[in-house]
């Protein structure tokens, strides 16, 4: 090397071969330094293989760095998925209080009695339930996208409720008695909910089984909804309309009134 015929002056003034005082070599580093904040910093990237669940790796990672002993001044921050969730769920609670309300506000002008509506919404807590034992079952965790499958479900379970409650008080306008309303209905609407249901889930499945973390989640919490809130709704909404019964006017009296209450 060059540097092994270099000279330097010492502060006699004599010439020393640079090698001894020195140790010249290459080493590898860093071809640039990045700042933020005006501290340095350095950015670890993984990927996930397939098959593995990307918030369940996270916190596992989170744990081991939260006992590791960094150098005084060092410390990390999660970035990248995790904080692209973090954000997103930051306005995930107003967008679904907004959803509740247009709802609540939806079914009370369609109805124009609060009863009603309290019975259509009864059946949201049964798609809840079937929708957390599907995450369990597939190992899941309570991601973004399956918050957003919440949000959706509580659509699908509405609809197929408020068409049996509206059938129901029809029946009851044209003068059936509350019983045999409850149970016309229950009989003529079951199936075309069924097979709705049945079309909604048969269309998720291929989501599930082209698993992804960024929609298997969703079409999981689907599919488990769909089918909890279709079997256990058969159970509860007409028991819940038997012990809520809404006033309904027939209809000879409501052509009169003009008004039904």
């Amino acid at each position: 090397m060059k540097f092994d015929h270099l000279y330097v002056n010492n502060a006699n003034g004599v010439a020393i071969p640079l090698k001894q005082l020195v140790d010249v070599r290459f080493e590898t580093s860093q071809n640039q330094i990045l700042h933020y904040d005006k501290d340095r910093y350095v950015t670890i990237s993984t990927f996930l293989k397939s098959g593995y669940n990307t918030a369940q790796s996270n916190q596992e990672v989170i744990k081991k760095l939260d006992k590791f002993k960094f150098p005084k001044g060092f410390y990390y921050t999660v970035a990248g998925e995790a904080e692209n969730a973090e954000k997103s769920f930051g306005g995930i609670g107003v967008i679904i209080l907004i959803t509740v309300f247009g709802m609540i506000a939806i079914l009370i002008l369609e109805f124009r009695n609060f009863k009603s509506t309290l019975i259509v919404l009864s059946v949201i807590p049964l798609g809840i339930v079937g929708a957390i034992l599907m995450l369990l079952l597939w190992g899941e965790t309570l991601s973004f996208t399956a918050v957003v499958g919440f949000i959706a479900l509580i659509g699908i379970e509405v609809k197929n409720s408020l068409l049996l409650v509206d059938f129901t008080n029809q029946l009851r306008q044209d003068g059936m008695e509350l019983e045999e309303a409850i149970r016309e209905a229950g009989e003529v609407r079951f199936v075309p909910i069924v097979l709705t249901s049945l079309t909604a889930i048969g269309g998720l499945v291929p989501l599930v089984i082209e698993y992804s973390d960024l929609y298997s989640p969703l079409a999981l919490v689907l599919i488990g909804g769909i089918i909890s809130s279709t079997l256990l709704a058969r159970l509860v909404t007409p028991v819940m309309y038997k012990l809520l019964p809404p006033t309904i006017q027939p209809k000879e009296e409501y052509n009169q009134t003009g008004s039904i209450f």
